[in-house]
């Protein structure tokens, strides 16, 4: 079962617009975690000769747990809520695959692992099909936060 009200768009939990939303369709949200899906097309950044680099791999892990995250965000202080982005670092990023090519579809699965005040580490994989093309962790803070809390 999914959480997200169903009025709520992908614009609505994300701050990305343009080319650099990657995350086409919302699976499934539930608490902590979110599955994402996001096809590969001209449009995407790092796409050359039809191949998308995987390094893209970790963008939609970041997406895909922004929707579950951004989720919680709504719920706490509404819709209209500021939707300043994340300062994220990557903890280890493994790939299995040389490239992501056009018009692929790419599951993504997100979990927080661990929360503390404004800090999330995050656990993403992505797979084509059944093949799992990337495993991703990153930890995440939310940007601004100091100041709101002022």
């Amino acid at each position: 079962m999914t959480d997200s009200p169903p009025d709520l768009s992908i614009q609505d939990l994300l701050p990305h617009r343009g080319r650099m939303l990657l995350i086409d369709e919302i699976v499934h949200i539930e608490g902590d975690r979110a599955v994402a899906a996001a096809y590969v097309t001209e449009q995407w950044p790092l796409l050359s000769e039809n191949i998308a680099s995987p390094l893209m791999l970790i963008e939609l892990v970041a997406q895909a747990s922004g929707l579950s995250n951004g989720l919680h965000l709504i719920k706490e202080r509404g819709k209209e809520a500021d939707k300043k982005g994340w300062v994220v670092g990557v903890k280890r990023a493994s790939f299995y695959t040389e490239g992501l090519s056009l018009g692929e579809r790419i599951v993504v699965e997100t979990n927080n692992r661990f929360k503390f005040d404004d800090f999330v580490e995050i656990e993403g994989f992505a797979q084509i099909g059944e093949r799992k093309v990337g495993e991703v962790t990153l930890q995440v803070m939310k940007a601004g936060m100091e100041q709101e809390r002022e």
